[in-house]
């Protein structure tokens, strides 16, 4: 509206037209609105109004789905739809979500707002700010034809009975009418901010787009992990057999080829191939064990527990599966607290217990070492406490200085094998 081309855009035009369809649209719902619930409320004792009467509760979502539609006259910005989707198929599930949602019942009160009080504004500011110009521009045209050229009303106000006077009539029309574009550009913006704080306010967008970033990075994280699982598979059936096989190739050439320089050079490369082997499938495991996808965490955890350089103790009692970027996370987080406390606690034991309980994969780490660990130190506790808010987890650390130190995580999820026999 600064520019200086606002009145020659469509903008006030457009203003004008949100308005003019506001006042149609709010004067349907006030009609049909006051018939379902004036109908309900009577037919209420035989119970026959009661569906008119959820009917009027839900009418608040039909008023607010065209309103977002309205709103593309004059909001170049989305409206988004605040509803959730039904959890399950069919009328009785989409009835008690929309019931149980906030924005079902702010949507009905800006509909009984709406059906009120807006649209007679609406109304009025089209009739006093479009109308009324537009019937000042036309009056020569009004008193060559309805007035036969002697006189005519100018809205019902002023009595015209010269041309000079009709024209000059008009260009005050013309006038007002530039002047009266900025009242329907302001008039119709701020009904439009109304609109989005009552049924698309963005706040309400901000916690959709939060929810939808959530989603996101769930779903990267799940293909994170895949990718590794698939980078895992491919090492372990390709590049670690050809070395087997290679290995093996040499062993038997070091048993046909005689004492010598030829027999030593084999007998170096044959050492060379098993500690190529060695350190492949050591990589192997790093990037995603094969004992986590067959047999899940518990005995994923053992096995780390067997290959620490310290003695620990597992108590992890999971009597199913869990989601798999859950169980990859939870294991790394177990090894890396494993190495930290193997390189830098000076503990002589360390035990991993936990267990799934309400709905969340709780791990509690603790250690017999110095104690006085800190996240800010470099010790690798940042990375564990990013790996651990993927997935919307958190962490907690104890380690007073002479020890004990006690690390919690805490996953939520679901299980996905549960005990049967449970």
């Amino acid at each position: 509206m600064s520019g200086p081309g606002f009145l020659l855009s469509t903008w006030p035009w457009r203003s004008a037209g949100y308005l003019l369809t506001g006042a149609v649209t709010g004067a349907v719902t006030l009609v049909t609105i006051a018939a379902m619930a004036a109908a309900g409320a009577v037919l209420a004792i035989a119970l026959v109004g009661l569906p008119l009467l959820v009917l009027a509760a839900l009418s608040g979502i039909p008023v607010a789905w065209v309103e977002r539609r309205r709103m593309r006259l004059i909001d170049q910005s989305p409206a988004v739809d605040q509803h959730r989707a039904p959890a399950a198929h069919g009328l009785w599930a989409w009835l008690t979500t929309r019931m149980r949602e906030q924005a079902t019942w702010r949507e009905l009160g800006h509909a009984l707002l709406f059906a009120v009080l807006l649209w007679p504004v609406d109304a009025l500011v089209v009739a006093v700010a479009l109308l009324a110009p537009l019937s000042m521009v036309a009056t020569p045209l009004l008193m060559c034809t309805v007035g036969g050229g002697q006189e005519v009303k100018v809205l019902k106000l002023w009595t015209v009975t010269t041309w000079p006077a009709a024209f000059a009539m008009a260009v005050l029309g013309v006038v007002l009418l530039g002047l009266c574009g900025y009242v329907l550009g302001v008039v119709a913006g701020a009904r439009a901010a109304l609109t989005r704080v009552l049924i698309a306010s963005r706040e309400a967008d901000l916690d959709t787009r939060v929810v939808e970033l959530t989603r996101s990075r769930l779903r990267l994280v799940d293909a994170f992990e895949a990718e590794r699982r698939r980078i895992e598979r491919d090492l372990h059936d390709g590049a670690q057999q050809r070395l087997v096989v290679l290995t093996m190739t040499l062993g038997l050439a070091r048993l046909d080829v005689p004492p010598g320089p030829v027999a030593d050079q084999l007998a170096k490369a044959h050492e060379e191939a098993d500690q190529a082997l060695a350190e492949l499938r050591e990589l192997i495991h790093g990037i995603h064990p094969k004992v986590l996808s067959d047999h899940g965490l518990p005995a994923a955890v053992a096995d780390a527990a067997d290959r620490s350089a310290i003695p620990v103790d597992v108590k992890l009692a999971l009597p199913g599966r869990l989601p798999q970027a859950v169980e990859a996370a939870a294991y790394f987080v177990v090894c890396e607290a494993l190495t930290n406390i193997a390189r830098h606690s000076g503990a002589s034991r360390a035990e991993v217990s936990g267990g799934h309980r309400d709905g969340r994969l709780l791990l509690h780490i603790r250690d017999d070492g110095r104690g006085g660990a800190d996240a800010a130190a470099g010790t690798g506790l940042t990375g564990l406490a990013d790996r651990v808010s993927a997935l919307n987890g958190r962490i907690s650390l104890s380690s007073p200085p002479g020890g004990p130190t006690l690390l919690r995580v805490e996953f939520p999820c679901v299980r996905t094998d549960p005990d049967r026999s449970a």
